[in-house]
């Protein structure tokens, strides 16, 4: 089963810690820490409030290509990383899956690295018994594959345009209104974008049909979907720079997309990823990892 429909937070504040919403598997990607875009107090709020078995890091976590030319990293952004850290250490079963931004931590695949496992793809395994390969999804990039250059010019022109969003929800947080994201509608009216999402999405469900599996779950570029294309699933998981989206398989095996883009518990504290002396045991899932030789 799959849900297209776009959730928002729940209306009550959930409990600390604890959560209210415990998921099968919880997918995030798209999140570059290290730069101003980032929405870290929007995922770390995400995070205090919804609970998985497993945790998937679908790529550009870290932005690398942003630190190696100006270092930006403010305490959100280390609470983010300590906050899954103490995930991992209560039993959250966490895959970190490197992205082209975070692309330093592939040499590392195979790896793992405080509870944290490295892979340069997984694969995970909904309920109802359907496989879905679990990648980034730059591969399916030719900017990226072919043009660097090119893609490190867009990604400089890109940072322009978020710089104007962050004044505009400056505002219009002054006037009380929720975030909205100007990169994200400039990016669906433009026809080339749209188009190059839709070659995009054709792209990885030809992959993930030829390597057996019955659909995909990726990040990269931007844009939070669930939908099947030529008979198989493509799943987006956003990101949280524009669309502040995250995606869940639910307990009753129902994928959905979730936007939280309103922060429940502003002032709440994180605790540090060791503050716990006795973890909790490891749950098991039938969620599987595929680790690359």
């Amino acid at each position: 089963m799959q849900s297209t429909t776009v959730a928002p937070p729940p209306d009550a504040a959930p409990s600390q810690e604890a959560g209210t919403n415990r998921y099968r598997a919880i997918f995030l990607s798209d999140i570059h820490l290290g730069t101003a875009g980032c929405k870290a107090a929007h995922l770390l709020d995400f995070l205090r409030h919804n609970e998985s078995d497993s945790l998937y890091l679908v790529g550009d976590i870290i932005d690398g290509w942003a630190l190696r030319s100006r270092f930006f990293w403010p305490q959100t952004h280390n609470d983010v990383i300590q906050k899954v850290l103490r995930k991992a250490r209560k039993g959250t079963r966490v895959i970190y899956i490197p992205g082209n931004h975070d692309e330093v931590a592939r040499q590392f695949c195979g790896l793992q690295f405080g509870d944290v496992s490295i892979c340069a793809e997984s694969q995970h395994q909904l309920l109802d018994g359907r496989t879905l390969w679990v990648v980034h999804g730059d591969l399916a990039d030719g900017v990226i594959r072919h043009a660097k250059w090119l893609a490190h010019l867009g990604d400089a022109l890109y940072d322009w345009i978020l710089w104007m969003n962050r004044h505009l929800n400056n505002l219009r947080t002054r006037l009380g209104f929720n975030y909205w994201s100007l990169s994200q509608f400039l990016k669906y009216k433009v026809k080339n974008a749209v188009s190059f999402i839709s070659d995009f999405e054709q792209v990885l469900v030809r992959e993930a049909r030829k390597r057996g599996y019955d659909g995909v779950i990726c990040g990269h570029i931007h844009h939070a979907q669930i939908r099947t294309v030529d008979g198989a699933l493509y799943v987006n998981d956003g990101d949280w720079v524009e669309s502040l989206t995250a995606l869940v398989e639910t307990q009753e095996g129902e994928l959905r997309i979730i936007v939280w883009n309103t922060i429940l518990s502003p002032d709440a504290p994180t605790q540090h990823w060791s503050d716990e002396e006795q973890p909790q045991p490891r749950r098991q899932s039938d969620d599987l990892a595929q680790i690359p030789a």
